[in-house]
């Protein structure tokens, strides 16, 4: 009886996603103009900053659950770089811009850096410090460069919202409102994924494959929604965002919180090196300044290859 419930609630959670991310994408628009920043920048700072995330690093760390705050922060990279990206790309072709392209760069020496703190399999609170101030310098920089008029991909559709006439407040809730939905449905998802997986024996390959996946999920919809819309650079920008705010921000937080130790580090290598090549699989995909269909199925193709090394590794 408990298992069906658990089953229910993680169907709850899904449905919560994906109204959040619908919500969210019809309304960043029109928050972001009327905010005076960029539907790149809004996307980067919201939908890249993962309370869901950094909820179960947190939990697994204050559980004494190590293996699980390492697998969920590299596993959710590796299906945002290469599950999300490869959905939207699937939906319409995602635009790669040299600025778009600069910020994605920009993630691969902060992935390197949670790597390199992480590769003996601990994370002191003052490593866990140095990870949260390396994400703090990477919005602050986003924030000043991006804040003015946008030049994306969806302009038209923000010249036309910002000639419409609205109040800011109900926008920006909207959004708001969206972002919680997918935060408590991914939690939701994340929680009864771990009731009925049995994570207790099964903590690393778990936390590599099942959570990252789930708490990656809102992400996956999130790009077929904003794709559907003709938003494709939020998916760029949300992926980007997401993919520094885990390496740096939600790692330091399970650290901040309890330092991480996990007795067999060399089992995680294979993993942080996948998660790196994720992202740079992204800036390969994306030569020629777009991801193109057949270029998105080749990211999602090289997915289930990363389940098969974290089975074999394990």
């Amino acid at each position: 009886m408990a298992s069906v419930l658990w089953v229910v609630l993680l169907l709850a959670g899904v449905g919560l996603i994906v109204w959040g991310a619908e919500t969210f994408a019809e309304h960043l628009a029109a928050a972001s103009v009327r905010l005076g920043v960029s539907s790149f920048a809004l996307a980067l700072l919201l939908a890249g900053a993962e309370p869901e995330e950094v909820a179960t690093a947190i939990t697994a760390s204050a559980r004494d659950l190590p293996a699980i705050a390492f697998g969920d922060v590299i596993g959710a990279n590796v299906a945002v770089c290469l599950v999300a990206v490869g959905v939207g790309a699937a939906v319409a072709p995602l635009p790669f811009g040299p600025r778009v392209r600069r910020y994605a760069v920009a993630g691969l020496p902060l992935g390197a850096l949670a790597a390199w703190s992480s590769w003996d399999g601990r994370v002191s609170r003052l490593e866990g410090l140095v990870l949260a101030a390396g994400y703090v310098a990477f919005v602050a920089t986003i924030w000043i460069i991006e804040r003015h008029p946008p030049a994306l991909g969806e302009v038209a559709e923000l010249d036309d919202v910002g000639n419409r006439p609205g109040r800011i407040g109900r926008e920006l809730v909207l959004v708001l409102a969206g972002l919680a939905a997918m935060a408590v449905g991914a939690s939701v998802l994340v929680e009864g994924v771990r009731r009925l997986s049995g994570a207790e024996s099964t903590q690393t390959n778990l936390g590599l494959t099942v959570v990252g996946f789930a708490t990656a999920f809102e992400l996956v919809v999130l790009a077929w929604s904003s794709a559907r819309r003709g938003m494709t650079e939020t998916v760029i920008a949300a992926v980007v965002g997401s993919f520094a705010y885990n390496a740096t921000m939600t790692l330091g937080a399970g650290a901040l919180t309890r330092p991480l130790a996990i007795a067999d580090a060399a089992s995680l290598h294979p993993a942080w090196m996948a998660m790196i090549a994720s992202l740079a699989a992204v800036l390969i995909a994306a030569t020629g300044g777009s991801i193109s269909r057949p270029r998105g199925a080749a990211l999602l193709a090289c997915y289930p290859c990363f389940v098969v090394l974290v089975l074999v590794a394990g």
